[in-house]
């Protein structure tokens, strides 16, 4: 049977990949809902679509498959009644839609849809008190908040790589740090529930409702043995000692070491792929502000104690900590070429967060060329994307995509 997950590092030829196509969850930011919905400014809609179209077609013009987010959950949802009744009642829930009439007012309308796909976008969009059919103010909160959405739009959908990720032939599906992320993840739990291809895997690394928060940003899979994680603002060390459990007792992968990198609790340090990036098998960009020594724990067996682990804390320059664990000598290659200001600039557009779809070949943000320039100067074979309006989420092209399937190197 062919194997529908495996990602066994960052840089094997791309196969499969996952996106999602910004829709109109961009156009229902509003300057008082930024800081709560974890943007910096808002997107021009028309504009970010072209660029996303222009990074999926690069995609396929490199012989990947590109699957789209709106597309497996709608399919997940048509396999059953029930089922797309079961999401749309969770949803809610999770959306803490609380009154009873309005619950069913929502539900009455969601099943009004007659394409699913169109449903599952309204859900990410948010629903506009406008659109309710015979909304009426009713309760104390309607009368008190002014208030324009009955669910809040989820603007960061868009970086598929953070609510679920794919670990070597398993599954994450990640409890997210904040509450505004928190529904995205029921988009992976019915994808991998009922799914027709991609449904009911047998191996669940990660469930959404463990109680410590992980998100797929600060996970960076160095090769078929060892698994580097973030300890980030998102990412707590309790989530990172649950996966190596299940990696190591529950399910006895191929993983036999999990690295808890230490990294800044600042949203300029979001995720460990905002730190650093694989590009080859011997070359990482790193963050511009990358100090000169990180604080590692390697977290593997106890050989005498079932399900338990052994931490060893580590404290040494990243390029040390590399070549020792990839075992062979390895190049930083600094966002913005070290230059205080170039690299500022360019750390905030993630210069250093790229997409590797093969070994020594990426694809980056057009708008860092500082970066880019270092990239082909190191033998690396970069493909640019424009990224005026993607950029402003504050994510990269790895943050954008979440891969089903790489070749094993």
């Amino acid at each position: 049977m062919k194997k529908l997950f495996n990602v066994k590092s960052e840089i094997g030829k791309l196969k499969t990949v996952l996106l999602h196509r910004p829709g109109l969850e961009l156009e229902n930011l509003t300057p008082k809902m930024l800081e709560k919905l974890l943007f910096d400014d808002i997107p021009w809609l028309d504009l970010a679509v072209q660029e996303h179209d222009y990074l999926a077609n690069l995609l396929r013009k490199c012989g990947i498959e590109v699957l789209y987010l709106a597309d497996l959950v709608a399919e997940a949802l048509d396999t059953d009644p029930q089922v797309k009744a079961n999401f749309i009642g969770q949803f809610l829930a999770e959306a803490h839609i609380y009154s009873e009439t309005l619950t069913e007012v929502l539900t009455d309308y969601l099943n009004s849809f007659s394409d699913t796909r169109k449903m599952v976008e309204k859900t990410m969009a948010g629903i506009r008190k406008s659109e309710v059919p015979n909304f009426v103010t009713r309760t104390l909160t309607d009368y008190i908040r002014d208030y324009p959405f009955v669910t809040d739009p989820m603007p960061n959908l868009y970086f598929t790589r953070d609510p679920f990720c794919i670990v070597g032939e398993g599954i994450m599906l990640n409890r997210m740090y904040t509450q505004t992320r928190s529904r995205e993840t029921i988009y992976g739990e019915y994808i991998f529930r009922y799914h027709p291809l991609y449904g009911n895997p047998q191996e669940i690394y990660y469930f959404r409702d463990f109680p410590s928060t992980i998100e797929g940003g600060d996970v960076i899979i160095l090769n078929e043995k060892i698994i580097a994680v973030g300890v980030s603002e998102r990412t707590h060390p309790s989530a990172i000692e649950k996966l190596a459990k299940n990696l190591f007792y529950k399910y006895e992968t191929s993983f036999e070491k999990v690295l808890a990198v230490d990294i800044p609790k600042t949203r300029s340090f979001m995720h460990l792929d905002t730190v650093f990036t694989q590009v080859d098998h011997d070359k990482f960009t790193t963050h511009a502000e990358l100090r000169d020594t990180m604080r590692v724990f390697e977290l593997t067996k106890d050989p005498e104690k079932s399900g338990k682990l052994l931490v060893k804390p580590i404290e040494k320059p990243l390029k040390d900590i590399l070549e020792f664990y990839l075992e062979r000598e390895v190049e930083l290659i600094p966002c913005g070429g070290g230059d205080v200001v170039a690299g500022s600039r360019e750390q905030w557009n993630d210069g250093a967060n790229c997409l590797a779809i093969a070994p020594g070949e990426v694809i980056v943000y057009q708008r860092n060329h500082i970066t880019n320039d270092l990239l082909a100067k190191h033998g690396v074979k970069i493909h640019t994307i424009p990224s005026s309006e993607l950029s402003r989420g504050r994510g990269g092209p790895r943050c954008m995509s979440m891969p089903f399937f790489r070749e094993d190197i």
